[in-house]
């Protein structure tokens, strides 16, 4: 326990806080105690990340101030994008020591300005620390006046003295406390758990690597160039290599760091998350805790290596999760899942239908979670190799027999997975020709087509997306609406249009050297284009008939991140649209959607709740006042509760409210 005896008392604002002598509170300009250096084999990695960036990368940046500048921005962002740690001070002292020095570093391949950054963060992080983990043993707090905490602060100022700073400080602790108390705990347990987390947090920092530092930097530097390359260290590698092989048991998710939080980039398809309908991309993990009973372990700020350590375990055990769900617009409360560990099941992963009756039409649902292929089993020849478009080819004759009358390809929240079964699953729906177009680094164009000329399936054809739509997801759909052969249903797609391959990083050796391991480094070397000339990248698909989901879009999407390469063209490649779908057929299912929405109700409380949420998104900030706290808060868990399941694992098709207005669409679509 923190000793009482090393704290002064301040009271602010009618509460009592004991603040640690010599904080923000009473000092601007205390030091980390701990200095980091770059090791010997993080220097020589520098040099090699340098190199590659500059000759591999798809970006061809001009190294000068403009680029020392963005990297320390981004940096900082990085940091401290709550603006919570630094002090104006701190940022007018470090932008003048090393602004414009970052270009000078890249070019010469250090990382000192990174680490002399990253010393002066930790410092201001364990102030911070010292004095939450202080002022929370006796705070008491006055939930009945009103009070407010700015929660967008990206982009604005930092504070500009230690006590505006100390009065955001405050405001947190209020907002954690209201968290916990509306997650279910009572008061003695929302201060003994808060008060565990600010010590762990501490300790965390007390024990930070040089590769800590290293991470944060060269992932600043390398996310300048584009959001999509990024830097592994070899730990990292392998941690990144079993995702990708999923041949252990965890949750089935990819995870990432942004600022102090562990957050999930990516559900996989067949894995216990996407099975469970728990877990979604953009939830943060805050704490985890092993089988039923065992406690949870606060996980902020800890080393994404170490929370996967934690997640992963043997098969058929449990992991609870303590997450602040990314549909909750960045608010609390926090929730508790469970989740049975386990392998990816690629039964689960695989393209799957059913039929909604729509009126008197009979309408076939194709839902593809991922484009996945079974690249050693094809290769080998193997008997019913795991194929997207071998699934959906045959999903496509057994719909056939059924005589539905026209068929929906659901890729909601499908992430992408292989190129070729994109291009494959295309060409069932079309006679073949190009189906998307690939531009490398060197400008070199090349094109991708669908060979076989036979066409599998010719009716009634829509395209269900949303946000979470991307990469192949974004190549199928794009190849569909450019044939104009299906109607594209829902809202902009993801927007990730750019290919990413990850290098080695290796030096020349002596004979007599052993070659160290330097980490590998991730880097976007090619960009998608649709064959009638425009990119996916950062614009997506837009629909043909609009249909919102309950996904945040000013979060989510490439359009968001602030380094995303741009949206351009090429020239159109040489093919023959089927122009089933035209402009003249759009208009019209657009009227009749317009008035077939307006009767249904349950689609019209949909949207009714959508825009009541959206409007508590794009609020700045949180009211700390209970009763307005609580309001928030439960019309926020009751509208997910009642629409978040439109996601494609549901099981009751009745609550996919989404589908089932897509199938109105394509009944209509039949009478044309």
């Amino acid at each position: 326990m923190l000793k009482k005896s090393l704290f002064v008392l301040a009271v602010f604002m009618g509460c009592a806080f004991p603040v640690p002598a010599g904080t923000a509170a009473t000092s601007s300009s205390i030091k980390a105690t701990t200095t980091l250096k770059p090791t010997a084999a993080e220097d020589e990695a520098c040099k090699y990340i340098t190199q590659y960036l500059q000759h591999n990368h798809y970006r061809k940046v001009s190294v000068n101030d403009s680029l020392s500048t963005e990297i320390f921005n981004r940096y900082i962002d990085n940091l401290d994008a709550s603006r919570s740690y630094f002090l104006a001070s701190d940022i007018e002292s470090l932008r003048k020591d090393y602004g414009t020095r970052m270009d000078d570093e890249f070019l010469a391949g250090q990382a000192d300005a990174g680490f002399a950054i990253y010393n002066r963060f930790l410092g201001r992080a364990k102030e911070k620390m010292l004095f939450m983990g202080a002022a929370i043993e006796t705070a008491h707090f006055n939930f009945a006046a009103p009070d407010t905490l700015a929660l967008e602060l990206k982009g604005q100022k930092w504070p500009s003295s230690a006590i505006t700073l100390t009065d955001r400080w405050k405001k947190e602790l209020k907002y954690q406390w209201l968290n916990l108390k509306y997650s279910g705990k009572s008061n003695k347990s929302i201060r003994s758990a808060l008060i565990k987390s600010f010590r762990s947090r501490l300790n965390v920092l007390n024990h930070q690597k040089p590769d800590d530092a290293f991470q944060a930097y060269i992932n600043a530097l390398a996310t300048s160039f584009d959001p999509h390359t990024s830097y592994f260290s070899p730990e990292e590698y392998e941690n990144f290599q079993i995702d990708m092989s999923r041949s252990l048991e965890g949750i089935g998710a990819k995870l990432q760091t942004e600022a102090e939080y562990t957050v999930v980039n990516e559900v996989i398809a067949g894995g216990p998350a996407f099975k469970s309908n728990l877990l979604r991309k953009g939830d943060k993990i805050v704490g985890v805790g092993q089988g039923k009973t065992a406690e949870i372990v606060d996980v902020t700020g800890w080393r994404i290596n170490d929370v996967v350590k934690r997640i992963r375990g043997k098969k058929g055990t449990i992991v609870r999760l303590k997450i602040i769900p990314s549909s909750h617009a960045g608010r609390g409360p926090e929730k508790i899942i469970q989740l049975l560990r386990d392998k990816v099941d690629l039964e689960e992963q695989a393209a799957k239908k059913t039929i909604i009756q729509e009126g008197s039409k009979k309408i076939g649902i194709i839902t593809i979670p991922s484009f996945y292929l079974d690249f050693e089993g094809q290769q080998k020849n193997t008997t019913n190799y795991a194929s997207t478009s071998r699934d959906v080819s045959r999903i496509l004759n057994e719909l056939k027999a059924e005589h539905v009358d026209g068929i929906i390809i659901d890729v909601r929240n499908n992430g992408g997975g292989s190129l070729e079964e994109a291009v494959n699953v295309t060409g069932l729906f079309i006679p073949g020709g190009p189906v998307v177009q690939i531009s490398n680094s060197n400008g070199a164009n090349s094109v991708l087509n669908d060979q076989d000329t036979r066409q599998q399936y010719s009716g009634p054809l829509a395209v269900l997306v949303n946000r979470y739509s991307a990469s192949a997801s974004e190549i199928f759909a794009a190849a569909i609406q450019d044939y104009g052969r299906g109607v594209i249903i829902g809202e902009r797609t993801f927007g990730k249009g750019t290919v990413q391959s990850i290098i080695k990083i290796v030096r020349p050796i002596t004979f007599y050297e052993k070659s160290p391991d330097l980490g590998e480094i991730k880097l976007t070397i090619a960009k998608f284009y649709r064959i009638s000339g425009g990119s996916t990248q950062h614009k997506g698909v837009v629909p043909d008939l609009t249909m919102p989901s309950m996904i945040d879009t000013a979060t989510v999407g490439e359009d968001t991140y602030t380094s995303s390469l741009p949206w351009s063209t090429i020239t159109s490649a040489i093919y023959h649209p089927t122009a089933e779908i035209n402009l003249e057929k759009i208009n019209l299912l657009r009227e009749k959607e317009v008035v077939r929405a307006s009767k249904n109700t349950p689609y019209q409380t949909y949207l009714h709740d959508l825009s009541t949420l959206d409007q508590i998104r794009k609020k700045k900030s949180v009211s700390l006042q209970d009763s307005a706290f609580k309001s928030e808060i439960e019309t926020v868990k009751k509208i997910e509760k009642q629409w978040v399941p439109e996601q494609n694992t549901t099981k009751d098709l009745s609550k996919d409210v989404l589908l089932n207005e897509a199938a109105g669409v394509v009944a209509d679509l039949t009478t044309l």
